[in-house]
């Protein structure tokens, strides 16, 4: 119980440090970039550190074969894969931030 509390008392000791590197993990997200593909390329997803959609470039291939649920089907599979490339790179920001301060692993902190 009492080595909680010297775990607790060091990390309020280190808010400030923890603040400022918050706003760091803040700024490098918003600077992570992923790209999900699907069809071999022919659609292609990019997404960035805040989940957000910033480019979605469909081949001309894809948009000449008229197959409306197979064009549907490859953007929600490039979506789906860009997204989940980019809740891995903010995942691992996050971890390396956390680890920095002798936190836990695995202890999901607010972005």
């Amino acid at each position: 119980m009492f080595e909680k509390l010297g775990q607790l008392a060091s990390l309020m000791k280190n808010l400030p440090k923890m603040q400022e590197e918050m706003t760091k993990l803040q700024g490098r997200i918003a600077q992570i970039a992923v790209e999900g593909d699907a069809g071999g390329g022919m659609v292609k997803v990019k997404v960035n550190g805040s989940m957000e959609i910033v480019a979605c470039i469909i081949s001309d291939e894809a948009m000449k074969s008229n197959d409306k649920e197979l064009l549907e089907d490859l953007i929600r599979a490039a979506v789906n894969q860009a997204m989940q490339k980019a809740k891995q790179a903010v995942a691992e920001e996050t971890t390396k931030m956390a680890t920095g301060f002798g936190l836990p692993p695995g202890l999901h902190l607010p972005s």
